[in-house]
């Protein structure tokens, strides 16, 4: 349980660090940077590997601990992670959504946003996890009472979600929210990185650790679905921040859409100056 948690703090620490890199679209009046990929991704991704390949030896003994007898038969235990597992299954796109009819109403572009890049970055991280979940066919933890943590099979997922486990996608739907909300806020109010960021990765990993807990997935599932949905969040907010005034905003923000307003950016050389578009 104490690497478990070591991975938990380490992990939310790396990626609010990391978020508030991913924003801007980094140009200069010479020379636009709109390169999707970055060289922070690497880290991102070195992190997630490394951390995802240190857990399979540890699925069984994770499992047994979360599983522990004590724990599961909690009922305020059982409560919370019902609540918890609201915010990586239907909770972030009742919360866009609700974000998106408020915001259009009130006439708060960034809320707008916000809602429609949220819930675009679950969308592709959801996607992604599918097809991964499909393809490697792994047994969930219940189906085998926690006893074979490395039955994968190539396409036994079509079979049903019993062989659906890897990745975790309430794992997946909440990290992406979680570095889609941290990334955009990072480039509206730079100083909120390390308010906005643990608190939102941290309940990320409360919604994976409930899935522990409800002994639907393995410890290696969740790391996997946190690396998913990072990635999700973070390069869907980074292809809107550079292709500003895509067919998708435009229809679901129109004039609402932040993109009318001057932005300071950064060059990837260093340089500093000013962008924006505006529209008619």
């Amino acid at each position: 349980m104490t690497r478990l948690l070591r991975v938990a703090v380490a992990t939310t620490i790396v990626l609010s660090s990391v978020s508030g890199a991913q924003t801007a679209p980094a140009t200069d009046s010479v020379r636009p940077d709109l390169r999707l990929f970055k060289r922070s991704d690497l880290y991102i991704l070195g992190m997630f590997t490394a951390a995802t390949i240190a857990m399979f030896p540890l699925d069984r003994h994770l499992a047994s601990v979360v599983r522990d007898e004590d724990l599961v038969t909690n009922r305020d235990l059982k409560r919370a992670s019902r609540a918890i597992r609201f915010f990586g299954g239907p909770g972030p796109f009742i919360i866009g959504a609700s974000m998106y009819v408020v915001g259009r109403a009130t006439r708060v572009p960034r809320m707008t946003e916000l809602a429609v890049h949220g819930t675009e970055a679950v969308v592709v991280g959801a996607a992604t996890s599918g097809v991964l979940k499909i393809l490697l066919g792994r047994e969930r933890p219940y189906f085998t009472s926690d006893t074979n943590a490395r039955n994968f099979r190539l396409g036994r997922g079509l079979k049903g979600g019993d062989f659906q486990s890897f990745p975790s996608g309430h794992s997946t739907a909440a990290f992406a929210a979680a570095a889609a909300v941290s990334t955009e806020t990072s480039s509206w109010w730079p100083r909120t990185r390390w308010i906005f960021g643990p608190i939102l990765y941290g309940g990320a990993t409360l919604v994976g650790v409930s899935r522990m807990y409800d002994d639907k997935h393995w410890a290696s599932d969740v790391i996997m679905g946190a690396a998913v949905g990072t990635f999700a969040g973070l390069k869907t907010v980074r292809f809107n921040h550079t292709h500003e005034g895509n067919r998708i905003d435009r229809f679901l923000l129109g004039s609402s859409s932040e993109t009318s307003r001057l932005r300071v950016i950064v060059g990837y050389d260093g340089s500093v100056g000013l962008a924006g578009r505006l529209t008619w």
